[in-house]
Order: structure tokens, then C-alpha cells, then sequence
């Protein structure tokens, strides 16, 4: 294997998915400093404005193109990939670590004989080798990592790293014809909350807790998520109690998120809840419980009723935004 970085470029519904942007703008960076060179590569049919990931310094995509990779594959984006990696020399693979990369970057490894890091939330280089640093025990422990292996894999949170546009270049696509891929296992259909923003990918998230005290309190959560342009959260004992679908829930068997602002309404802040949102760039809080868990990773906390401060919050927001 040569010294090459490939990320690749996650779409769905033909749209480039904003992890992947992050993930380009991070391989950029590194192969600045490693002195290599990177690309990128992408699975799927018609990708709308795919030129237009050169903003963030990719110079060549090779795009995989068949009608029958419009969802993801298992089986068929690890043979491709796989197959590219070592054809093209890559060394160094990164993949965001959305549900897909989750699914993706063990079965790369497998296949490529390769060292693997998950959820890495800094990739720096030291003497010309990357060290990552990814969250362990819930999020208490940070961990550096250096991988050993001649094909190493790193997997990014989203909305930790920047993807910042450098410039206005245009990237160099080359299309490649699948002819009879594997979908020996393949994601049949997607189905999303319409019109709503997903927990993963949003800068701001209004998320709420047991403290709630029940389904229809959650309006509350609602109201001021739409005023902020935010997705709206749940625990898992809120999950759990039906109030709200699992794909809000966020903590450590729901998702990871890293948003720019986490407000936490009625959650006490159990170490697994915390493991899932502990990297958010600005927490608030509001609770009751003066001794409530979320207050000590909180930068802002209130002690009192949701069900009185809320409210407040809300009316006094509308009043701005008029």
C-alpha cells in the first residue's frame, strides 16, 4: 500500500451528506501534513453538484454509479471499496461515522486487513503518524490512538470537525459503471420524520427528559426546537416510555451528537445519556435537582421547572425574533 488517503463521500437521495464535507475537509489537512496525496470516492446513482466538493480541497471523486446503489449496501460498498483501496494504494481510509460508516468501517477492515478507529473526534500527526483521539467509558476518558497496521481506518463524529469551504475549485470526476454489484445484502427502503431535522446532523438540539412527566408535555420540547431551528432529543426512559420514536433518542444505545448547542430540559444526565451528547460545543440545562449529573458538564445551568422556565424561554425568543 502507498502513502494515499480516500475518504468516502456519504449521499443519500443523491445529496452529499454534510459528515462527508467534514470528513473531506479533515483528509485535506492531513494530507497537507503528511505530504501524501488523498481522494475521494462515492457510491450511489445521480449525485446532484458532486464537481462541488473541490470548495473543501478534493481534487478527483471516483464515482461508482449504478441504479441499483441508490441505498446502501453492505456487501457491495465493502467489495467496491475495498477493491478501489487497493488498487489505488490508499493507506489511509476515512469514513464518517454516521450509521453507515458504523456499519461500513469493521467490514473494511476485515477485508483489508486494516487497523480501525472509531469515532475519532481529532486526527493530529506526530513524527508523520496520525494519532487519534476518540472517547472511551462513556465519554470520561479521552484516548490517543496510533494504529500500527500498513491500511489504518478512522472513522469521525459528525459535527466535530470543520468543513469550512476553502475555495470555489471544481473536483475532477471520473464515473465508473457497476456492472452486477453484490447486493447480497442492501437497505431496502429509508424512512424519515418529515419535515423534521435529524439529532445526528443538527447544530442545534432542545432535548427532553423523564422531568417531562409525560407524551404530550413534549409539545414544549417542539415549540421552542421550531423557534430555534433546531432538532428536537429525547432519553432513553423517554424513548422507552413511547413519548417519543428512537430515532430522536440520544445517548450511548441511541446516537452520538456534537452539536454547536444542547439544551437539556427535565434530564438528569445518566452517564449513558451523557456519553451521547458530552462533546456538544454549549450545554444548558434546566432541572430541578440542584444535584442533577447534567449540571456538572453544563455551561450554562438553571435549577427550577421546566414547566415555568420554558415558557419563558419561549415568549421571550418569539419577542426577539419579531
Amino acid at each position: 500500500m502507498g502513502n494515499k488517503i480516500l475518504v468516502l463521500l456519504e449521499q443519500r437521495n443523491g445529496q452529499i451528506k454534510k459528515p462527508s464535507l467534514e470528513a473531506a475537509k479533515s483528509a485535506f489537512d492531513l494530507s497537507a501534513k503528511l505530504s501524501c496525496e488523498f481522494e475521494t470516492a462515492v457510491i450511489g446513482n445521480e449525485i446532484d453538484n458532486l464537481e462541488s466538493i473541490g470548495n473543501y480541497g478534493v481534487t478527483k471523486v471516483k464515482h461508482f454509479k449504478n441504479s441499483e446503489l441508490l441505498n446502501y449496501s453492505p456487501s457491495a460498498y465493502s467489495k467496491i471499496l475495498s477493491k478501489y483501496a487497493k488498487e489505488t494504494g490508499a493507506s489511509i481510509i476515512i469514513v464518517s461515522n454516521t450509521s453507515l460508516g458504523k456499519d461500513l468501517a469493521p467490514r473494511l477492515a476485515a477485508v483489508l486487513d486494516a487497523g480501525l478507529a472509531m469515532d475519532c473526534i481529532s486526527l493530529e500527526v506526530t513524527n508523520n503518524e496520525i494519532v487519534a483521539t476518540r472517547p472511551i467509558y462513556a465519554g470520561k476518558v479521552l484516548l490517543d490512538v496510533k494504529l500500527n497496521s500498513s491500511v489504518k481506518i478512522f472513522t469521525l463524529r459528525p459535527n466535530v470537525f470543520s468543513a469550512a469551504k476553502l475555495n470555489d475549485a471544481k473536483a475532477e470526476v471520473s464515473v465508473v459503471n457497476v456492472d452486477n454489484p453484490d447486493l447480497s445484502t442492501k437497505v431496502v427502503e429509508i424512512k424519515k420524520s418529515e419535515g423534521k431535522i435529524d439529532v445526528a446532523q443538527a447544530e442545534i438540539i432542545v432535548a427532553g427528559g423523564r422531568g417531562m412527566k409525560s407524551r404530550e408535555h413534549f409539545q414544549l420540547i417542539d415549540e421552542l426546537s421550531q423557534l430555534l431551528g433546531a432538532a428536537s432529543g429525547a432519553s432513553r426512559a423517554v424513548v422507552d416510555a413511547g413519548w417519543r420514536p428512537h430515532s430522536e433518542q440520544v445517548g450511548q444505545t441511541g446516537k452520538t451528537v456534537s452539536p454547536t448547542l444542547y439544551i437539556a430540559l427535565g434530564i438528569s444526565g445518566a452517564i449513558q445519556h451523557l456519553a451521547g451528547m458530552r462533546s456538544s460545543k454549549f450545554i444548558v440545562a434546566v432541572n430541578k435537582d440542584k444535584d442533577a449529573p447534567i449540571f456538572q458538564i453544563s455551561d450554562y445551568g438553571i435549577v427550577g421547572d421546566v414547566f415555568e422556565i420554558v415558557p419563558v424561554m419561549i415568549e421571550e425568543i418569539k419577542k426577539i425574533k419579531s
